[in-house]
């Protein structure tokens, strides 16, 4: 079954670093990419960026290429997301995704707030 569970701070202060940890089961990271996006109250959903499941290639949304950092740990099965320098329009629901479940819904998340 696959499974992808988050987990961050709730709440991180302006300036600081975000760090997000995407927790998954029941696949490989070599074999299935993560995405990670993100939405704003009342917003539709952001992109965010993204790793590659073959050779871990990583993917950034340009607005936030500067400030972002996606890497991940295959023995651990996890996958991170960093967004550094975070401000008020950085507080929104973070989702992190796969490709074996995309559309179907299942998606965790996690509210990294300021």
């Amino acid at each position: 079954q696959v499974q992808l569970k988050e987990s961050g701070p709730g709440v991180v202060k302006p300036s600081q670093t975000l760090s997000l940890t995407c927790a998954v089961s029941g696949f490989s990271l070599t074999s299935y990419g993560v995405d990670w996006v993100r939405q704003a109250p009342g917003k539709g959903l952001e992109w965010v960026g993204a790793i590659a499941g073959s050779g871990g290639s990583t993917y950034y949304n340009p607005t936030l290429k500067s400030r972002l950092s996606i890497t991940r740990d295959t023995s651990k099965s996890q996958v991170y997301l960093q967004l550094t320098s975070v401000n008020p329009e950085d507080t929104v629901m973070y989702y992190c995704a796969t490709d074996t479940v995309r559309g179907t819904g299942q998606y965790s998340l996690v509210c990294a707030s300021l």
